[in-house]
């Protein structure tokens, strides 16, 4: 773990500021608390040259307009913010989100259980009982890569990747976890689809529903009300923001 951290070029239009050398939550939180403290500055008239901010696991990636504010200057002020900033104390938002982990929805949720030496009912169980931590959105538009998955679930990829994994896919490798937005090639464990679009580009606010910092519970559903939920989202009845839940003590026991 590294105590002090890294400033690095990315290009001429960008800084990266590393905290550490793997995944790890108290590393997160550092991340996390220098881009508050970059939103805290910008709300107060500072650092107005900075565009776009693109936390990871362990660093955050600070673009900005190299036009409108000195690119060794903001290098300088982004290690004082670093080293003053600490760790931040937010546990971000809290998402409650169905998913449904029967038959075709869950294509390895067998292989999985028997790989693993249980029962589907208790991968299902864990899945349900674990709240997972939004590290970054990456590899493709709204793709959450979520730590905490329980050791006993860890699978490696799938030796042949598939063409097209489904949109909504939940998706497990290792000790991460994520959903696909949409259809797309990818190797890792299907366990259930999620009836909630995670990525919508008519959303011009928001069009990824989950950022870095975030939490997520899973809470199962069966079929009929995956369906429902599918077709009460596409009408409009249901809005993605309507899986918020106000603090942890609302999620299930």
């Amino acid at each position: 773990m590294r105590h002090n951290p890294l400033l690095l070029p990315l290009g001429d239009s960008a800084w990266t500021v590393e905290f550490g050398d793997r995944i790890d939550p108290a590393l997160h939180a550092r991340v996390m608390g220098l881009a508050g403290a970059l939103h805290a500055a910008r709300e107060a008239g500072e650092l107005a040259g900075i565009v776009d901010l693109v936390p990871t696991f362990r660093s955050l990636t600070v673009h900005y307009d190299p036009l409108a504010i000195d690119g060794e200057q903001l290098g300088a002020r982004l290690l004082q913010l670093a080293e003053a900033a600490g760790s931040s104390t937010s546990d971000g938002r809290h998402w409650l989100l169905p998913v449904c982990c029967d038959g075709e929805l869950a294509p390895d949720l067998e292989r999985l259980a028997e790989a693993r030496r249980m029962g589907t009912e208790t991968v299902i169980a864990l899945l349900a009982a674990t709240t997972f931590r939004v590290y970054m959105i990456g590899f493709m538009p709204g793709f959450p890569y979520m730590g905490g998955l329980p050791p006993a679930l860890a699978m490696p990829r799938l030796a042949s990747p598939r063409k097209a994994v489904p949109a909504r896919s939940l998706a497990v490798t290792g000790e991460m976890c994520a959903v696909y937005p949409w259809e797309s090639p990818g190797g890792w464990n299907l366990l259930g689809r999620t009836p909630v679009t995670l990525f919508d580009a008519a959303d011009e606010a928001a069009p990824a529903l989950l950022e870095s910092g975030d939490q997520v519970r899973w809470r199962i559903v069966e079929r009929a009300e995956y369906d429902h939920l599918v077709g009460e989202l596409a009408a409009g009845r249901l809005r993605r923001t309507d899986f918020l839940v106000a603090a942890e003590a609302a999620w299930p026991a």
